[in-house]
């Protein structure tokens, strides 16, 4: 007899993708007599919820139970799917995610062969709209200057990690370690994994389990992403501050080091050269693989918008992150 399998879906204002998650879900090769999905939505507004019940209604076989989450905030809609869930393993996806056909059998597969607390996979990354501006900006996700070494998204071999996007969870990982943090706005996946690592538990990344994401197809929309990124990882480093690695560290020193050489340039002139120099190496690093990802694919346009995408990425995260702090200690000291 198989596993029973949750698939948990936090979602609001979806009717553009919700759809596509669920026929994703249907055609998955796991036994689907063993498969339910819970949907949290946030009361959404532009008939997602609609998409959902006829979707029900078209296919019984299919056991689809939609739930709300009037909080309207990720980890909110992932605890109300959670007591919702009767599943022994749960299989967080989201609404605008396109799971390969065999990504459940892998993800049960995996935690039964390794015992982990947590199991996920790799991204194909694609753009969510055409342009060229999409194109570039999912070619920088993709990239070692975008992602920061993340394997679920530049790849690599399978073995024990940080974090993993989609996580399968077996259920006696979750009662041990307890709910979702609902204080935390986006983050709250790496803040879980924080934990179930301190309870002695493994996040294991198979880069066999693959699942398609959606990036963002402009530079306001990618800005506003990683400013959330930023903001929120630095609220979650006041309880883990261990848990910062170097790679997500380098946006906001980066910044510092530019907003501090430009201060002292006011009273000594050699700052205004160092900070010359070190405007112009990150200028030419990044326009360098901008070029050579442009060069690879034949397209000028290339060239240009994924320089322009990790422009973005970096100051958005790195003077969110910088916000963030600046806010708490005010709110410390006053």
């Amino acid at each position: 007899m198989s596993t029973f399998v949750s698939i948990i879906v936090p979602c609001f204002n979806e009717a553009r993708t919700v759809g596509f998650l669920l026929d994703s879900i249907l055609r998955q090769t796991y036994s689907i007599e063993d498969i339910e999905v819970v949907i949290a939505d946030g009361m959404s507004t532009d008939g997602t919820r609609d998409i959902v019940k006829g979707f029900k209604r078209e296919h019984p076989d299919l056991h689809v139970r939609l739930v709300d989450n009037p909080k309207r905030v990720i980890p909110a809609a992932l605890n109300r799917a959670i007591e919702h869930a009767k599943g022994d393993i749960l299989v967080r996806l989201d609404a605008h995610s396109m799971p390969a056909r065999d990504y459940v059998e892998r993800c049960v597969s995996v935690i039964e062969r390794t015992g982990a607390a947590n199991v996920g996979g790799a991204w194909d990354i694609q753009p969510s709209e055409d342009g060229w501006m999409a194109r570039a900006i999912a070619i920088a996700a993709a990239h070692p200057l975008g992602a920061g070494g993340a394997r679920y998204r530049t790849g690599g071999e399978a073995g024990e990690t940080d974090t993993v996007p989609f996580g399968a969870f077996p259920r006696t990982w979750l009662e041990k370690v307890g709910r979702f943090e609902e204080e935390l706005e986006t983050n709250e996946d790496y803040e879980y994994n924080v934990r179930l690592k301190q309870a002695g538990g493994v996040i294991y990344f198979d880069p066999e389990i693959r699942s398609t994401y959606y990036a963002r197809p402009d530079l306001i929309s990618l800005g506003k992403q990683y400013a959330r990124y930023g903001f929120w990882k630095a609220r979650m480093l006041k309880r883990f501050p261990s848990s910062l690695r170097w790679r997500q560290a380098i946006p906001p020193l980066f910044i510092c080091a530019i907003m501090f050489l430009a201060m002292c340039g006011v009273l000594l002139k050699p700052a205004w050269w160092l900070l010359g120099i070190v405007l112009g190496i990150y200028l030419a690093v990044t326009c360098i693989a901008g070029l050579i990802s442009g060069l690879r694919r034949r397209d000028l346009f290339t060239s240009i918008g994924v320089p322009l995408a990790f422009w973005v990425m970096h100051l958005a995260w790195g003077g969110a992150f910088l916000w963030s702090v600046f806010r708490s200690l005010i709110r410390r000291y006053h």
